[in-house]
C-alpha cells in the first residue's frame, strides 16, 4: 500500500519516532517534504501508541491534525461500541454519519456486511479512506458528504445508524446540549428512525441524562462509559418502538466493572440510610454519573449515608462492590479536639468531599495535611445534616 504523504515522510517519521519533541521540532526537512505533515504524523503516533494500539501497530496508517487525535475515541471505548452493537439483531448495513478520524466506525464496522464512512471534512475523509485501505475494510465505502444528505439518500432501513455530533459551536466553543451539537439530532430524530432499525449516538459525559432522555424520547439503552475511574462518553441507543430503557453503567481498564438494570429498578425510595460503619463505598464514575443509588443499595445490600451525599456503608466488607472499599478508622467533627485527636501522626491523606461545605482543596488546606499516603479522608454530611470527617484506608 503507497504512503499518503510519500516515501520520504515516512523514513523521517521512522528515524525520529523516539527523539524529543523539541529536537525534531526544528530539524531540516527534504525539499518535497512537508515538516508540518511530519510533526503532526510523530505526533499521532505518540498518542496512537496507547490509545490506539491496533493503528499504531500498522506503520501505514496516516494521522490527522493533533484536535481530531486528541478528540477520537480511544481504541477501548470503541471496542465497547462494537460490543454493543453485537447485541442487535442483524449486521448487514451500518452507516456513520458523522465519522471523523474513524476510530469508531472501523471497529464497529467489522460487524457488519456493508458498512458506510462519511465525513464532510475532506482531509479526514482522504486520511480515513487511506487508512481503511490499509487495514484490510473490504467491506467499507467511504464518502465525502454532508450527513443530512447521505441520510436522506438511505434506501430502506438499515441495520444501525452512529452519530457522533460535533460538540463545538462555530466559535469553537465546546457544547454540551443535544440541539447545541452538529448535527442537531433532536431534529433529525424521526429520520433516522425511519432509515434505521438501531440509531447509537455518542455524546458528551457532561450531558443531563434524565434531559436527554426525556427530549429523545424513544432511548432503549444508555451506557455510560468509564476508563480506570473517569467518565468519557455516554451512548445512547435509539430504537421506534421501546417499552423499557436500560443502563449500562462500564468501567473499562484493568479492573473493568459493568452494572446492567432497568430505569424503573432504581427504586431510591427503598434505600435504608446508617451512620458510617466498617466500611464505606464510592460508586465508581459512571454508577455516580447515571445516579444509580437505588440498585446499589439493592444489589449490594448496603446502606447509604445521606440522600445526597453518594457514599456508602455497610457492617461487612462488599469485596465485589463496583467502586473503591475503605475501611473506617474513625468519624470526627471538625472541632479542634477531634481533630487533634483523630489526625496525630497523620502529616499526609488523599482528601474527597461529598456534599460537604467545603472543597477538597479547602479541606486540605484547613486541615494542613500534604496530598498522598494510604490514609483516606472524605468530607461528607450525615442523615441529619451533621458534617463529619471519615478517615479510613483501603479495604
Amino acid at each position: 500500500m503507497a504512503s499518503l504523504y510519500g516515501e520520504q515522510t515516512d523514513i523521517l517519521v521512522r528515524q525520529n519516532e523516539n527523539e524529543d519533541f523539541s529536537k525534531v521540532a526544528f530539524m531540516k526537512v527534504p525539499e518535497g517534504v512537508d515538516h508540518a505533515i511530519v510533526m503532526r504524523q510523530l505526533f499521532g503516533r505518540k498518542v496512537a501508541k496507547d490509545k490506539l494500539p491496533s493503528f499504531f501497530a500498522c506503520e501505514d496508517i496516516a494521522y490527522p491534525v493533533k484536535l481530531s487525535m486528541e478528540q477520537c475515541s480511544s481504541e477501548l471505548t470503541a471496542v465497547y461500541k462494537q460490543k454493543v452493537a453485537s447485541s442487535f439483531a442483524e449486521h448487514k448495513e451500518m452507516v456513520d454519519l458523522t465519522a471523523g478520524f474513524g476510530v469508531d466506525f472501523f471497529f464497529i464496522s467489522r460487524l457488519y456486511e456493508k458498512a458506510t464512512y462519511v465525513e464532510r471534512n475532506e482531509e479526514l475523509h482522504a486520511i480515513a479512506t487511506h487508512n481503511f485501505n490499509v487495514l484490510g475494510a473490504r467491506n467499507v465505502i467511504t464518502t465525502n458528504n454532508d450527513a443530512s444528505q447521505v441520510l436522506d439518500s438511505i434506501n430502506g432501513k438499515i441495520s444501525l445508524i452512529f452519530l457522533d455530533p460535533a460538540r463545538r459551536d462555530k466559535q469553537g466553543r465546546k457544547t454540551v446540549e443535544i440541539e447545541d451539537c452538529e448535527p442537531n439530532v433532536l431534529e433529525l430524530k424521526d429520520k433516522l428512525l425511519e432509515k434505521a432499525e438501531n440509531v447509537m449516538i455518542k455524546f458528551s459525559p457532561m450531558l443531563d441524562i434524565k434531559n436527554a432522555v426525556r427530549k429523545l424520547e424513544c432511548v432503549s439503552e444508555v451506557h455510560v462509559v468509564s476508563v480506570e475511574g473517569e467518565c468519557k462518553e455516554l451512548l445512547l441507543v435509539l430504537k421506534r418502538d421501546c417499552e423499557k430503557m436500560k443502563c449500562f453503567c462500564v468501567n473499562l481498564g484493568r479492573k473493568e466493572d459493568t452494572i446492567s438494570f432497568f430505569a424503573d429498578e432504581n427504586n431510591e425510595d427503598e434505600i435504608t440510610y446508617s451512620t458510617p460503619l466498617k466500611y464505606i463505598y464510592e460508586p465508581n464514575a459512571s454508577l455516580m454519573k447515571i445516579g444509580a443509588h437505588g440498585v446499589l443499595a439493592k444489589k449490594y445490600s448496603i446502606y447509604k449515608i445521606a440522600p445526597f451525599s453518594h457514599l456508602f456503608t455497610s457492617d461487612t466488607l462488599v469485596e465485589t462492590f463496583a467502586g473503591r472499599r475503605f475501611e473506617v478508622k474513625s468519624v470526627f467533627q471538625m472541632n479542634k479536639k477531634e481533630l487533634k485527636e483523630s489526625l496525630n501522626g497523620i502529616p499526609k491523606a488523599n482528601i474527597a468531599v461529598r456534599n460537604f461545605p467545603l472543597t477538597a482543596e479547602e479541606l486540605k488546606k484547613k486541615l494542613k495535611l500534604k496530598d498522598g499516603g494510604e490514609e483516606y479522608i472524605f468530607g461528607t454530611t450525615l442523615q441529619d445534616n451533621k458534617h463529619v470527617l471519615i478517615l479510613c484506608k483501603k479495604a
